[in-house]
């Protein structure tokens, strides 16, 4: 049996290359359309992954842990205690490489002549680097911050500019304590952020965290949230469910998606596009396969008819053409990869400067700085699934004309001149 079946294999393939110039003009729409799928696909998977590895260095982490209450009323007074252990619980997830403990919110900078508003992040100098901190990378004047209770502060290029601040110069801001009490701290400028992102540069500032929390009236280890960084940002949900239930009551873990919503909703309809520009692509190429295979099936019918004839049973028959369409499908999925191999590789390792298209005035979505690199990394799922769906597109194609083929009558078949 399973030597009939690979003559069957083996006639198949012969049959394909009966004609030549057909087949090659099929499995070029193929590999062509796999191609554009594969690298569109890769580009994507790299920008959405930068995208949201960057909202985590700049929010709360790929899961944040919080006040159950602090994303309906992210207020001051909404903090979580006793940050030393809950970290320690964090890190105990095999799946969770670094926890670092913020305080966020909006504050008043006022210098001798001017006053804006702006939102803030206290962070540890200790614990933070561009890993989980990147705009620390985007520091061109002045110092990072280098103790947790030193009286400096970083500002946004824009927001610096608007204060008409210089570095050195002596600042106030002023905010809302955890008890509603207005508050306020000097501090001088002891750095400069420029990111090219018009809500970063114009409306963030960067404070030591010991500072912030002798201002507002925090205990030790008391802090708004706690930033967990993971590998693969794919596994937030799970890290979310499983330390959901063992960080105590009080406390929230939450995914990027929740506390980055409009980022979400911006890649989830990117996403949507992009899958709907597949599927039509896919049709596409399904059609064009239909059309080989039909016409292929329709000009041998007389053929198919004397094969009937001879006791060739209607199933071989249908299982011939399906092989064919399988053949059809493995080939042009082997073109496609050999065409994508250089341009994913140069986009891998080089990638695009984008930066002249892009500029400084539309370089951010939802506040998340867009990198001016188009880069592709392909997820090796991602590959088997378009290998999966190039497959079966080309063996759906074939299920007419193979049942048409198994219907043939065999004497009106072969009359057929």
């Amino acid at each position: 049996m399973a030597r009939d079946e690979t003559k069957l294999g083996a006639m198949a393939w012969r049959n394909l290359w009966r004609n030549r110039r057909r087949t090659l003009i099929t499995l070029s729409s193929i590999g062509f359309g796999t191609m554009l799928a594969i690298i569109m696909t890769a580009v994507q998977d790299a920008q959405w992954r930068d995208m949201i590895d960057m909202a985590a260095r700049l929010g709360g982490g790929h899961v944040t842990l919080q006040h159950d209450e602090f994303l309906d009323t992210p207020t001051l007074s909404r903090s979580i205690q006793d940050t030393p252990s809950l970290r320690a619980a964090a890190l105990e997830d095999p799946n969770v490489v670094r926890v670092v403990e913020r305080i966020t919110g909006y504050l008043m900078l006022s210098t001798a002549g001017h006053s804006y508003g702006a939102g803030f992040i206290a962070y540890d100098p200790e614990q933070e680097n561009v890993e989980t901190l990147s705009i620390l990378d985007a520091v061109k004047e002045g110092e990072l911050l280098k103790d947790a209770h030193e009286p400096r502060i970083l500002i946004g290029s824009q927001l610096a500019q608007n204060l008409k601040a210089r570095l050195g110069k002596k600042m106030v801001f002023t905010l809302t304590d955890k008890n509603a009490e207005i508050v306020s701290e000097t501090v001088r400028l002891g750095g400069i952020i420029h990111t090219g992102a018009p809500t970063i540069d114009g409306s963030l500032v960067l404070l030591p965290i010991g500072l912030v929390r002798g201002s507002i009236a925090y205990a030790p280890g008391e802090a708004v949230q706690l930033g967990l960084f993971l590998e693969d940002q794919r596994q937030a949900p799970a890290v979310a469910e499983r330390l959901g239930g063992r960080v105590g009551p009080g406390v929230a873990a939450i995914p990027w998606y929740d506390t980055q919503a409009d980022l979400a909703t911006f890649i989830a309809m990117k996403i949507a596009g992009a899958y709907f520009f597949e599927a039509v692509m896919g049709l596409l190429i399904a059609a064009g396969i239909f059309n080989t295979i039909f016409v292929s099936v329709m000009e041998r019918i007389r053929e198919f008819g004397v094969l009937l004839a001879i006791g060739f049973s209607p199933r071989r028959l249908f299982s011939l053409v399906m092989l064919e369409s399988f053949w059809l499908g493995v080939v042009g999925m082997i073109f496609a990869v050999l065409l994508a191999a250089w341009p994913y590789y140069y986009l891998a390792t080089t990638g695009v400067d984008m930066s002249a298209m892009i500029g400084d005035g539309s370089s951010e979505v939802a506040g998340v700085a867009i990198a001016p690199v188009l880069r592709a990394s392909l997820y090796p799922e991602k590959f088997v699934y378009i290998s999966l769906a190039v497959v079966g597109a080309t063996l759906l194609s074939g299920l007419y004309p193979a049942w048409k083929a198994g219907r043939i009558e065999p004497v009106e078949s072969i009359r057929l001149v």
